[in-house]
């Protein structure tokens, strides 16, 4: 496809009128029916009809977590109970659960923004799919149910089941699309070889993965054993659910649904936006959400926007992958640094989903970093100077790609921290 510059130019004047014209309503209906966001425009002196362009987004101050955990569980909707037709909350794993609402409106929309996804990773009126996340509070599995049906796919809910009941369901069922978490999806995959059973004699061949943060070599292993094309989706509670954005079969990034959704990416801790294709947290504002509106809702999760346009020929911008969260960034001896890139480094070296936990600790007044890898049979012999060997290996690439020196452990299974069923990556002692 040949890219038209000033077509282009023109499609985005086009989304800019769209998106400052969705942006005045959000501001009135949340001026009118939300308390918080009136004490707040007041407090700083916001007048609603105050916004000519899209850069007037800065006079509002940001949207967190806190804030909405503390409005619980309805003190953020904008319409009436009466009006709600679907509650959902997020996970609630750090506190207080956050309760979002949708309106039949607001279920229409999140069934279009899905289905987009949906296509753009592939998926057509004539696949069968696997939809492998809970069916409950959580917004996941509802989210891609909906969308698949817009399509006209069929849909097979079989929610959370152990991961032998869902490979014979997508030996017995014709999978061809299968719809999880990424590390639930590497879990069939390594049951299937430990079934010694061939993928390629099933008939699955899309793998739409989100929900939490991987990596490009998690992606490839995941190809390689289930014979799959996998493509990577964004979304998150307090915003919609999924659907907020999604990787084309290009998988150079996932396109942002901009008639939807305003975009910023911040300095998580000078709050003021990063340069150009810089990395920083992303912040999101709803425009057409009419049950649970918000504004420049700080999201915790850590991007940037990829420059130029996609090889698909969607002119959609794209962010990259998520990289972290910002309550996982590290600051150490001056330098930030993310358990994604200690992750990364540890995957290429054992050549599979490592199981580790970063331990800070201050020693004599100096920072030090403790990395405890997870005894596993594949990797580790019994034999001393192999496990001695490894070990030097992970601390000189670590020194060398990431500039810092850490101290590396073996510990025995299952014996890491843990916050419900996750790994807690990170236990700063300092």
């Amino acid at each position: 496809m040949i890219w038209d510059k000033d077509k282009e130019c023109m499609v985005r004047e086009e989304l800019f009128q769209l998106q400052l014209e969705r942006l005045q309503s959000t501001i009135h209906r949340v001026y009118r029916n939300v308390p918080f966001y009136r004490r707040m425009f007041d407090k700083h002196g916001i007048d609603p009809d105050g916004f000519s362009s899209l850069e007037d987004i800065n006079k509002i101050p940001f949207t967190t977590k806190n804030d909405l955990r503390e409005n619980y569980p309805y003190g953020l909707f904008a319409v009436p109970l009466r009006e709600v037709v679907r509650i959902h909350t997020s996970s609630g794993t750090t506190g207080m659960p956050i309760v979002v609402g949708y309106t039949k409106n607001d279920l229409k929309i999140w069934t279009e923004l899905v289905a987009r996804v949906l296509s753009a990773g592939g998926i057509t009126k004539d696949d069968v799919i696997q939809i492998a996340f809970n069916y409950g509070l959580f917004t996941g599995a509802f989210g891609f149910h909906y969308g698949a049906e817009k399509i006209g796919a069929s849909v097979i809910p079989v929610s959370i089941e152990n991961p032998k009941k869902q490979i014979k369901i997508l030996q017995d069922y014709k999978t061809t699309a299968l719809i999880s978490t990424p590390s639930y999806a590497l879990l069939i995959a390594n049951t299937l070889i430990e079934m010694d059973i061939n993928p390629n004699s099933l008939s699955l061949k899309f793998g739409l993965f989100g929900a939490e943060p991987w990596s490009e070599r998690m992606r490839q292993e995941i190809e390689e054993k289930l014979k799959i094309t996998a493509t990577d989706n964004y979304g998150l509670s307090e915003v919609i659910g999924p659907g907020v954005a999604g990787e084309c079969l290009e998988k150079k990034g996932l396109h942002i649904q901009e008639d939807h959704f305003f975009f910023e990416i911040i300095d998580p801790q000078t709050l003021e936006p990063v340069k150009e294709g810089g990395t920083g947290e992303l912040v999101i504002t709803t425009l057409t959400k009419e049950a649970f509106p918000v504004l420049r809702f700080r999201t915790g999760d850590l991007t940037r926007f990829i420059p130029g346009e996609c090889p698909c020929g969607r002119t959609l911008r794209r962010i990259d992958r998520i990289m972290g969260r910002t309550d996982d960034m590290i600051i150490i001896r001056g330098m930030k640094l993310f358990p994604s890139q200690i992750e990364a480094i540890l995957y290429e070296i054992e050549g599979k989903q490592p199981n580790y936990q970063i331990i800070l600790e201050r020693q004599a007044g100096v920072d030090q970093i403790t990395l405890l890898l997870e005894m596993s049979e594949d990797i580790f012999s019994d034999v001393m100077r192999e496990q001695t060997q490894l070990i030097g290996v992970i601390k000189e690439r670590i020194a060398s790609e990431l500039g810092l020196p850490v101290n590396v452990k073996l510990a025995e299974k299952r014996s890491m921290e843990k916050v419900g069923e996750k790994i807690t990556r990170v236990i700063d002692k300092r």
